[in-house]
């Protein structure tokens, strides 16, 4: 067995360690202490991640308005979406509003950014959510190899596929995915939670165990 000391223990006399302690290194010690360092990074990470994406979200926001209190700029950019939304939900409001946004339907080029980046948002916090629909799309022919999306289009008579549905199908440990047109009995429901879906996919399989 060997002895993984201390520079104080390298001092020795009399037959003895006068300063400085003797640790003993084994295959099982280091295993241990493997195991403990990963076990402190499954414990640290997520949340240190969390803080730190939680942190820089709050100073690009706060940094909006260059006020001398820190915060305040955060504060009042939140307050005046609330607000704008809490105007936007009036009925005499929301036909201005309405009319605002056919304009912008309208223009060149501006409509593709526009109506694109409000798609996007309404996916995820508007009325029509285009990822509440989990599903299983078979992609084999015996009906045994399956992959698990979303359906986010029902009907693609515009695009003359009106057998056809869209499903997306987020990447796992990914920001991205594809999206696949596939004839409608080629897919089936899937009982179970939007947003347990999305992380049971994300991570890999490995959320829900």
């Amino acid at each position: 067995m060997s002895c993984l000391q201390t520079p104080a223990g390298l001092l020795r006399g009399a037959g003895r360690e006068l300063l400085g302690f003797c640790f003993p290194v084994t295959g099982g010690f280091m295993k241990k202490l493997t195991r403990y360092f990963f076990n402190g990074l499954l414990l640290l990470v997520p949340g240190v991640a969390t803080i730190y994406v939680v942190y820089i979200v709050f100073i690009k926001i706060d940094s909006l308005f260059r006020f001398p209190v820190p915060g305040l700029g955060f504060i009042l950019t939140i307050t005046v979406i609330t607000f704008i939304g809490f105007i936007g939900s009036n009925f005499l409001t929301k036909k201005l509003i309405n009319a605002i946004d056919m304009i912008f339907s309208r223009l060149p080029l501006i409509k593709m950014i526009y109506t694109s980046i409000k798609d996007l948002i309404n996916a995820f916090v508007g009325d029509k959510k285009g990822f509440n629909k989990p599903v299983t799309v078979i992609l084999s022919r015996d009906g045994n190899v399956k992959a698990i999306g979303f359906l986010t289009n029902e009907s693609l008579n515009n695009l003359g596929l009106s057998d056809s549905v869209a499903v997306y199908l987020p990447q796992s440990y990914n920001f991205a995915g594809n999206l696949i047109i596939v004839p409608k009995e080629q897919i089936a429901p899937l009982n179970a939670d939007s947003a347990d879906v999305m992380k049971f996919v994300v991570s890999g399989g490995i959320a829900g165990r």
